[in-house]
């Protein structure tokens, strides 16, 4: 049987999506070879390619003064290109930190391309509850941009609004949230996502950039985290991660059919309240991110006796429950309820806390 997967990334996928592939990758289109296999440049893949990018476009409403570039950088190599693209010698940039990934994009920034103003805008109460604090986010003259992560997978932390910058460009990580609810890009400089939370196997980045902010690159950005060198080729300037861009047109294809984004922003409204709305209601489990800063795709909670860590991740594993354990950063546990997890595995996952919790408490 499947397990349920609630593993921060690589993430779960749809299972339609995983049968598909799965029939497909011996021989597609019926060329007799896998998708895998087959060229970059050949008018199959072609369709591929052309297809993933328009469908993105109208799930996410892009308008059509962006550019839609798909990378192989990884995260954190997205951690340099947005300094190395936007940012000139000499320059400085805002990083408005809520957790681990936005300091992480803050740090690659700060030590080696140029100066990064941290602000801190994730505090803790005197009862140890974290929130974000927007009044926090205020742009310093003559920022090149300001960064943020939206969704901070390892804190179980997310924003509720788009901070306002004025005419400073907003350049937002939405590697763990895309897609899981609407969101207006316009009101994004860029938007960066690495597809292994919501959309696709790991391997692929792609970023969304307003043209006007393209071409600006410093002479020494390696090409291929140049954006202009990357769109003026339609994203074929290397051979990409073809696999990764072809499960996520599967992905696009398959939000398409049950309703697309808006659809999914339900879903995971209601996972999320069921998981949350449990937790609160126990005094064996504790999140301690305030309700209006709280994630809707990674819940991260503990223990009230954490010396019971390893018995509850042994009897999850037994009821096939896996990737329940948080971030070596924060410790505890996490449940990721990304677009692919079903309200029934929801469902099941407080049926186990639950049962644990009579058994231990």
């Amino acid at each position: 049987m499947r397990s349920w997967n609630f593993t921060a990334g690589p993430c779960t996928l749809p299972l339609e999506v995983m049968e598909k592939a799965q029939r497909e990758f011996l021989d597609y289109e019926g060329m007799g070879a896998g998708v895998i296999e087959i060229s970059h440049r050949s008018p199959q893949f072609d369709a591929v390619a052309k297809g993933s990018e328009k469908r993105l476009r109208s799930l996410m409403d892009i308008p059509d003064n962006y550019k839609v570039i798909f990378l192989q950088s990884g995260g954190r190599g997205e951690f340099a290109a947005v300094p190395l693209n936007l940012m000139p010698e000499g320059g400085l940039a805002d990083y408005f930190v809520t957790g681990h990934w936005s300091r992480c994009a803050y740090k690659e920034c700060d030590e080696r391309f140029g100066r990064a103003v941290l602000h801190e805008c994730a505090p803790k109460d005197a009862s140890g509850i974290v929130s974000i604090d927007y009044s926090k986010m205020q742009v310093t003259p003559g920022a090149s941009y300001a960064y943020i992560c939206f969704n901070e997978t390892v804190n179980g932390i997310e924003f509720n609004k788009i901070p306002d910058t004025g005419d400073v460009p907003l350049v937002a990580d939405m590697s763990s949230d895309i897609l899981t609810q609407k969101v207006d890009v316009s009101k994004f400089g860029a938007i960066i996502f690495g597809v292994q939370k919501n959309v696709a196997p790991a391997g692929l980045v792609i970023a969304i950039v307003r043209e006007d902010l393209i071409g600006h690159a410093r002479k020494y950005c390696p090409s291929i985290l140049d954006w202009k060198v990357m769109s003026e080729h339609d994203s074929l300037f290397n051979t990409p991660c073809v696999f990764s861009w072809y499960m996520a047109d599967l992905v696009f294809r398959w939000i398409e059919s049950i309703g697309g984004v808006a659809e999914l922003e339900r879903r995971n409204a209601e996972k999320s309240k069921l998981l949350y709305d449990f937790i609160d209601s126990s005094d064996f489990y504790r999140n301690n991110i305030a309700k209006d800063s709280r994630s809707r795709v990674n819940v991260v909670f503990n223990l009230k006796d954490e010396a019971l860590n390893a018995e509850f991740l042994k009897e999850a594993a037994a009821r096939h429950f896996i990737g329940l354990k948080g971030h070596k950063v924060l410790g505890g546990m996490r449940a990721s309820l990304y677009n692919a997890m079903s309200i029934e595995g929801v469902k099941a996952l407080i049926e186990f806390l639950r049962d644990f919790e009579r058994a231990h408490a």
